[in-house]
């Protein structure tokens, strides 16, 4: 029996040695391989998807031939998680800051502050991450756990603040 190699949607650019099975439009979209061919067009889930063969990538982006990200990397909607949720959070501090400002109860300044320890842990978060969750960084980890509960009693103390400041005015 003959071994065929074919692409495998998830690493595209990767041989995989499979058996030399009758290989049809259908077949390709329920195993979820593609075959050596320059371009196949396949419906997936209703959306008319295009792919290049291992070919015309590699001529395209020759440094992800050689590229494979190890088992415990974060996936790209994980990433959009991670950055999105620093984004929403320094957002917030600094719509807490303009409302502290243009309110002049400057307590609400203090609670901006009391934010910046739980950014840095998830600076600390991100960039684990961003190193595959490498064992030689996991002080990494111990940082942002302390960061997290320093923030955390940072920001107790400014939201007690501005209690306390509703209460005097």
């Amino acid at each position: 029996m003959a071994v065929t190699p074919h692409y495998h949607l998830s690493t595209l650019l990767t041989p995989v040695a499979l058996s030399s099975s009758p290989v049809t439009p259908k077949s390709i979209i329920h195993r979820g391989q593609l075959p050596l061919p320059l371009r196949i067009e396949a419906v997936l889930h209703g959306a008319k998807l295009a792919f290049v063969s291992s070919v015309a990538a590699a001529t395209i982006f020759p440094l992800c031939a050689s590229a494979a990200e190890p088992s415990n990397a974060l996936s790209l909607p994980t990433w959009a998680i991670h950055v999105s949720s620093v984004v929403e959070w320094v957002t917030a501090m600094l719509l807490v800051w303009e409302y502290g400002e243009k309110s002049e109860y400057e307590a609400w300044k203090g609670l901006s502050w009391g934010m910046v320890p739980l950014l840095g842990g998830a600076f600390c978060a991100c960039t684990w991450h961003f190193f595959y969750n490498s064992e030689s960084l996991e002080i990494l980890v111990v940082l942002q756990a302390a960061l997290t509960v320093i923030g955390n009693f940072t920001m107790c103390i400014a939201a007690f603040r501005i209690y306390r400041s509703c209460q005097k005015g």
